[in-house]
């Protein structure tokens, strides 16, 4: 029996809630589940410190995108360097999961779309009329919903058509 191997696979370093943040995330989109969850031994401990039976990575798909959640240790933190994009269609997704994801997150990270969860990942919820508007060939219409944009926190679409209408 063979299995398709995903090429890549974004692998998140957590301190000790990757299955936490894992059931969160399954949680909020749709067509997501839990995979494998795998366990620290005996073996390395002390290297990692981690006792027997914790645990060390959970697989889990949002959407069928696979994702690996490891509990690492408090060494490194996310920061806004890499990010999630998640494509909406309506106003009423936007609402959805920018709610659902900045929920306990930090607010002070908030912007043009952008916002850090209460683990610190990043995520952009993006209308994709947004794209399509800034990708107009006319610099006024794109130009004036740039500057709108630039003035959200979470996308407001009808606001950004009224500005790309002028």
């Amino acid at each position: 029996m063979t299995n398709k191997i995903q090429r890549i696979t974004p692998n998140m370093w957590f301190d000790s809630q990757a299955e936490e943040a894992a059931k969160f995330y399954t949680s909020i989109f749709d067509n997501s589940k839990i995979g494998r969850i795998n366990y620290y031994g005996k073996e390395g401990y002390e290297i990692h410190g981690q006792p027997e039976g914790t645990v060390i990575t959970v697989e889990f798909e949002l959407e069928g995108q696979k994702f690996v959640a490891l509990n690492g240790g408090p060494y490194f933190e996310f920061n806004e360097a890499i990010s999630f994009i998640v494509n909406c269609e309506s106003q009423e997704e936007v609402d959805f999961y920018w709610n659902n994801l900045s929920e306990g997150g930090d607010e002070k990270a908030q912007q043009c779309g952008w916002l850090k969860d209460k683990y610190g990942v990043s995520w952009q919820v993006i209308p994709t009329i947004l794209t399509e508007m800034l990708r107009d060939p006319d610099p006024e219409k794109s130009g004036r919903v740039m500057k709108v944009m630039l003035q959200m926190k979470k996308i407001n679409i009808r606001k950004l058509e009224e500005a790309y209408e002028g």
